[in-house]
């Protein structure tokens, strides 16, 4: 398994596997929007993708998608984990830990205090990922979440 970093050549390959990603959590799929929302976050470099792609060819195993913020206290960049997925078929293979071990490398790099991830309460296997790579729960803050209803 190898990990390259997404660019605009990759759209094709990683939107059908985004699009699962969107129904796993229950989302509708809008494949042509989802490939949109991830041409957008490539050109304007709003975020950082990392694939993992096979060996022997270039078969998509996973995908994660960070987000750059910073914290005021610290003066330092931040990275948002958002996204994560592995393929149906490729699960149990250690991609989730190869894409989470490069985006921690690149938080290192990037002089970044932390990286934040959520998950679904009941996701007890993305939290045992998590806290395999070093993740732990925060016990300082308590998260909060302002739906902004678009009219």
């Amino acid at each position: 398994m190898r990990i390259v970093q997404a660019t605009l050549e990759h759209l094709d390959l990683l939107t059908p596997l985004f699009v699962r990603y969107r129904e796993f959590y229950g989302e509708r799929p809008f494949p042509d929007s989802s490939r949109k929302f991830l041409e957008t976050r490539l050109k304007r470099d709003e975020s950082v993708i990392y694939l993992a792609l096979a060996d022997d060819d270039d078969k998509l195993l996973g995908f994660c998608q960070l987000y750059p913020s910073y914290s005021s206290l610290s003066l330092k960049r931040v990275w948002i984990l958002n996204d994560i997925y592995v393929a149906e078929d490729a699960r149990r293979q250690l991609v989730a830990d190869r894409l989470l071990q490069t985006a921690k490398k690149m938080a290192k790099q990037t002089q970044a205090v932390r990286m934040r991830v959520a998950t679904s309460r009941d996701n007890e296997v993305a939290q045992k990922v998590y806290e395999s790579i070093g993740f732990v729960e925060d016990d300082q803050f308590k998260n909060y979440v302002l739906p902004i209803n678009s009219e």
